[in-house]
């Protein structure tokens, strides 16, 4: 997990310093992606909200502009891969307590698990930006509306398939083909997004776009309950 390569010194000066009360962290904005302009041809397809849907809109932007946005956007999927991987990561990353040599460390970590994939160092100068700004906090955010972008650029719409326990790749694959034939599929590309939500308790819940099919146990309960309830 990328949290254990991240230097011990970072972790423990983390926690002891978290247990001494909030510190004032003076976070230079020497550049800002947030305020990139976007032009007519790099402007995102969609509008994002929140603080993470700022940045992730900006760093669209500056990616069409320097040419990078296919690599940009496999930067950004392999980070949201870590964040999925490793759980100490988030508690690590909106510490208030960082120092910029903390951040500093912690941006040279997250450059190397990406190998090759930034050229143009889009995403580098992209996470020193969030360093600088007091952000890091923010990135599993950003990865996630970065997605949302792409897969609007690209004319695809989430599939997104949650069970109560992880699907093997030829259920995913069944459901997939199934709802490509319906008309929720609106004759656009899919893009599967399993979830793993152990509250349902068996069955599924599609969601494609703006509707929802729930067919999952706890939905049948919920409504067997409410019968049962009306009766009496």
């Amino acid at each position: 997990m990328l949290s254990r390569k991240i230097p011990s010194g970072v972790t423990r000066s983390v926690i002891s310093r978290s247990n001494c009360g909030p510190v004032s962290v003076a976070t230079p904005f020497l550049r800002t992606f947030a305020q990139a302009a976007p032009t007519p041809d790099s402007k995102p397809p969609v509008p994002l909200f929140g603080l993470d849907g700022t940045y992730a809109s900006a760093l669209y932007t500056a990616a069409v502009k320097t040419s990078t946005l296919d690599n940009t956007s496999k930067c950004l999927a392999a980070l949201s891969d870590v964040f999925k991987k490793d759980p100490k990561l988030p508690v690590i990353l909106t510490a208030p307590t960082l120092t910029l040599s903390d951040k500093s460390q912690i941006v040279q970590e997250l450059q190397r698990h990406l190998g090759g994939l930034d050229k143009g160092d889009t995403v580098k100068t992209f996470l020193k930006t969030l360093a600088e700004n007091n952000r890091l906090g923010i990135l599993e955010g950003v990865c996630e509306k970065f997605s949302t972008l792409m897969v609007a650029a690209r004319g695809e719409v989430d599939l997104i398939i949650t069970s109560a326990s992880k699907l093997d790749s030829k259920t995913l694959q069944r459901l997939e083909t199934a709802v490509a034939k319906s008309e929720y599929s609106q004759g656009k590309k899919l893009k599967v997004v399993p979830k793993v939500n152990p509250d349902i308790m068996g069955g599924l819940v599609v969601e494609i776009g703006d509707r929802t099919i729930d067919l999952s146990v706890s939905s049948k309960i919920t409504k067997m309950n409410k019968l049962l309830t009306d009766s009496l």
